[in-house]
């Protein structure tokens, strides 16, 4: 098992990297040193100050870090001369532990080979233990001592993570130890990305989390509306339109690497050469820079890169390379694709509107319970609103889906079966008529109850036919009364959702009543 010391500070440039929040970085560095079951934390020495170390007073506030052995804490308070004191006292210990052969390897952040880390860096010097940080300055100097660094980097262009993962590489391939770096979340928390990077593409969690440019361009799209507005308002719809991609490649790249900035960088790269693509352009090329920027940035480390030319090269080459595939390969297929979509779409619309309003308005509510709205209905309604604005089956789904569920909560809101229906009902109505969103509040009401699922289909059906009657384009998650007003018809946009609401209350009103009289 080998031992690594963690000795550093917050810095003058590292601060605005990552110093400023000490806790996360040096949570980002013990990951890495735990990811491998041969290696551990044998002890943290780390000054944090609140102000860049460019810039700080003796007066400045500041906090000594250490090690309890299951996380960082804060031993310390005070001010920066204060705490300097202390971590001189703190710094013999730390070389007491190196001397008793209790440290392996040293992972340096803008230490201080002079001061605070002195006794430290000489002992590690002492018993030849190898060395791996960034801090030009820092790392500079404990190399002129003689400290043996089997990397080094600046910390311009790193991050917590990227830093943490450099220094890992280069002592567990000194050490011979094999090591995969935990990039993008935690085993504890289960939130970040997966190890295999295959397993992180999610177009539902791409688009979801794309879901407030959608937003942003449909209110574009409404400001250009307004009468009198100036008609230079419509290009900021044009704006938008041509800026989904982007924001849709950056989120792809990120959420699939795990890799934070580099990955957004790397994603912005490669969405502004997929604009012509669109929005499935932007999705692949998307994909496209993540899988590219995790591959790059741990071959360049494996290759002994400074972890900021690391940086560099695995944002730079991944979006270059995924932005050019896309402009050359892929946008002139996937506007293709996405315009054959919408022509299917359209066409279906065309044909008998009332009847692709009814049949859309029927599967939404079991498209939701099982699945399928997130696989199927969002990508298609996002596709649509990436071309006009607006949706035909964003107007199902708020006038389908999020009124009829209003409606049934409206119901047990005021005829409830039971007191406690009313208290379940009750959020969930404000959340649909304030945001939108929320159609799963009515699960413990249409699950419960067979006669009320029966109904919750009739009513979303005949909310569909209306949209189809008057072949509407909207939109969900914006407040209900916002509704109308973005849609292409907001005449028909209102009648589709009042059809919704009270059709609903009136179904749920009835089976309250009649489930109420059975019980007496």
């Amino acid at each position: 098992m080998k031992r690594i010391l963690i000795l550093g500070s917050s810095g003058g440039n590292l601060y605005n990297l990552g110093g400023k929040d000490p806790k996360s970085l040096l949570e980002a560095v013990v990951r890495q040193v735990q990811s491998t079951t041969e290696t551990e934390i044998a002890a943290i020495h780390f000054v944090a100050v609140d102000a860049s170390l460019d810039f700080a007073k003796p007066t400045t506030a500041a906090h000594l870090w250490s090690w309890n052995g299951q996380e960082p804490v804060i031993i310390a308070e005070g001010t920066l001369k204060e705490i300097d004191k202390v971590a001189q006292e703190h710094d013999q210990k730390m070389a007491d532990l190196i001397d008793s052969n209790q440290v392996d390897g040293l992972i340096l952040m803008s230490a201080d080979p002079a001061g605070t880390n002195k006794k430290a860096i000489t002992a590690a010097i002492k018993h030849h233990i190898i060395a791996a940080g960034t801090g030009g300055t820092s790392m500079s100097n404990a190399q002129k001592m003689g400290l043996d660094v089997v990397a080094v980097s600046g910390t311009t262009g790193t991050t917590n993570e990227t830093r943490a993962v450099s220094a890992m590489f280069a002592l567990t391939k000194k050490w011979q130890i094999k090591y995969s770096p935990l990039i993008g979340g935690t085993d504890k928390d289960n939130n970040g990305a997966s190890q295999n990077i295959w397993q992180n593409i999610s177009l539902r969690g791409i688009l979801m989390a794309c879901l407030p440019a959608f937003i942003t361009m449909a209110i574009t799209l409404l400001i250009s509306k307004i009468p009198g507005i100036p008609k230079s308002t419509n290009a900021l719809f044009d704006i938008m339109l041509n800026g989904l991609p982007v924001i849709i490649s950056a989120v792809a790249a990120k959420q699939i690497s795990g890799l934070n900035d580099i990955a957004i960088c790397a994603g912005v790269i490669a969405g502004l050469f997929s604009t012509k693509g669109g929005l499935i352009g932007g999705i692949i090329c998307g994909i496209m820079a993540g899988i590219l920027v995790s591959v790059i940035f741990k071959k360049c480390l494996q290759w002994h890169f400074p972890g900021t030319t690391a940086n560099i090269c695995a944002g730079s080459f991944a979006g270059l390379i995924s932005g050019l595939t896309g402009y050359y390969l892929i946008a002139h297929l996937s506007a293709k694709l996405g315009d054959f979509l919408q022509f299917i779409l359209n066409t279906a619309i065309a044909i008998n509107p009332i009847l692709a309003g009814a049949v859309a308005g029927f599967i939404i509510f079991p498209a939701i319970l099982t699945g399928c709205y997130h696989a199927i209905f969002l990508p298609l309604i996002m596709l649509q609103m990436s071309k006009y604005g607006n949706s035909f089956l964003g107007a199902i789904d708020m006038c389908s889906l999020i009124m009829v569920a209003t409606g049934i909560n409206l119901a047990n809101v005021l005829y409830p079966q039971k007191p406690s229906d009313r208290a379940l009902a009750v959020p969930g109505l404000f959340i649909n008529l304030l945001f939108g969103t929320y159609a799963e509040s009515v699960y413990p009401f249409i699950l419960s109850n067979k006669l009320e699922m029966i109904g919750t289909l009739i009513c979303s059906t005949l909310a569909g036919c209306v949209v189809g009657l008057f072949n509407v384009s909207g939109t969900a998650y914006v407040p209900s009364f916002l509704g109308p007003a973005m849609s292409n018809n907001w005449l028909g946009f209102l009648l589709a959702m009042l059809t919704g609401i009270v059709s609903a209350f009136i179904m749920v009103l009835l089976i309250n009543k009649l489930e109420k009289g059975k019980l007496s």
